[in-house]
């Protein structure tokens, strides 16, 4: 659940207020099978606790839960239930669940060392590889029978409805995370060996290695990448040592010798296969031919078994294991408020992915004179639509009152007293 910053009863007060305005003026669509749905909401409250096993049983019932309610965080189940009021999972009886995929920047590489901002734009490049490659690509699930779902916070959602999904058990959907992840998938898989007949296989390296040009005997065995079309993991990895190859060709030798010093490569031989893969253009011939042979005295084992995991783990997917297999998740209703940032949980299409930036569009809608002072209680600085928003500790400024929500939400601002 979502972590929420403690505030005085004035200030739960006025921003209850604030996410009361929302949920009066705007339509939040409900979840589909609604009935069979349970709901669970924390309040605008000095005290922080959960009210569980609610049922709403028709649309109008819904909107006016949310009216009279203004949750801070309100949740549905991705399961459906027969009798979803009950409090045991055995009483609710549960018949099917949504396939819920939920990628958070908490849990990304990376993302620690990364400002909320910068978070948001590093897990929505995650985000987008996970539904594209994974979830569209690999799974072959149709994007029509998908729910997109920016969290309001720190991630992202998917959603999968098809019915031959929602009966999976937690197992079966374990299986599906462990694919993304890339557990148990052997990265020289997408590497091959095939017979070539004689001639020049490699040009010449003055490295450590030694050599002058290397020969092929006739009927050697010529090492290869698969294309990098190949389906699944293969053609992933293939498409990965592809990558890292042009990275390294513009990057330059010493930052490829350096990289490769990290991965556990004796520096001295870490420089001759830098200068030759990038001096001597051995990573373009491996980009254009797919060819490995570009060492003077074959393939070196130790390029093999570091390189290409290596470049593997750059492009395993990631996302939050327990979400998926839980099949009594409790998952953030699209269309609210987030407590914790006061931004919408904003429900999107695959093409809206693309250019979605939340600093525009989850922001919550606010007349041009609808202004409120806050003091800030620490340094920001973050670009919203009607400009840049930054300033330094115990600083006192005015803002457009969603983006002030937004700061005092988090912990940045406190609402300034008012006079008298």
């Amino acid at each position: 659940m979502a972590k929420t910053v403690p505030l005085d009863a004035p200030t739960l007060a006025w921003a209850r207020e604030v996410v009361a305005r929302y949920y009066r003026a705007r339509t939040v669509e409900p979840p589909d099978r609604l009935p069979r749905r349970e709901f669970a909401a924390f309040p605008f409250a000095t005290e922080t606790y959960m009210r569980r096993h609610a049922t709403l049983r028709s649309p109008a019932e819904f909107r006016e839960f949310l009216a009279r309610e203004v949750p801070r965080h309100v949740y549905y189940s991705s399961a459906y239930y027969r009798h979803p009021a009950e409090p045991s999972m055995a009483a609710k009886e549960w018949l099917g669940a949504d396939l819920i995929f939920d990628l958070d920047a908490d849990h990304l590489r990376g993302a620690e060392a990364l400002g909320y901002a910068d978070q948001l734009r590093l897990v929505k490049r995650r985000f987008t590889a996970l539904v594209d490659d994974f979830l569209f690509g690999d799974f072959g699930i149709d994007p029509g029978s998908t729910a997109l779902v920016f969290s309001g916070g720190r991630g992202y959602h998917v959603h999968v409805r098809a019915d031959g999904f929602t009966s999976l058990s937690s197992p079966e959907r374990r299986e599906l995370v462990d694919y993304v992840l890339g557990l148990g998938v052997d990265p020289m898989r997408a590497v091959v060996t095939r017979r070539e007949a004689a001639g020049p296989t490699a040009e010449a390296a003055d490295d450590e290695d030694g050599g002058g040009p290397r020969r092929g005997d006739r009927g050697s065995p010529a090492r290869s990448l698969v294309p990098p079309d190949a389906p699944g993991w293969t053609g992933r990895t293939s498409r990965a040592v592809l990558e890292l190859m042009q990275r390294w060709e513009r990057e330059g030798r010493a930052a490829a010798a350096d990289e490769m010093v990290a991965l556990g490569i004796p520096a001295a031989k870490a420089r001759g296969w830098a200068k030759l893969l990038v001096d001597q253009k051995g990573a373009e011939r491996i980009r254009t031919r797919l060819t490995l042979e570009v060492f003077p005295k074959g393939v070196p084992p130790e390029f093999l078994a570091t390189v290409v995991p290596r470049a593997a783990i750059e492009v395993q997917g990631e996302t939050d294991a327990p979400v998926t297999t839980d099949l009594h998740r409790l998952i953030r209703l699209p269309g609210s408020v987030h407590g914790g940032t006061g931004f919408r949980a904003v429900p999107l299409s695959r093409d809206a992915l693309d250019d979605f930036d939340p600093f525009r569009d989850a922001l919550l809608p606010a007349g041009a004179a609808e202004r409120t002072e806050v003091d800030l209680r620490e340094a920001v600085r973050y670009s919203f639509p009607d400009g840049p928003v930054g300033g330094t500790p115990g600083e006192t400024v005015e803002l457009p009152t969603p983006v002030a929500l937004f700061l005092v939400l988090r912990g940045e601002a406190s609402l300034r007293p008012s006079p008298g």
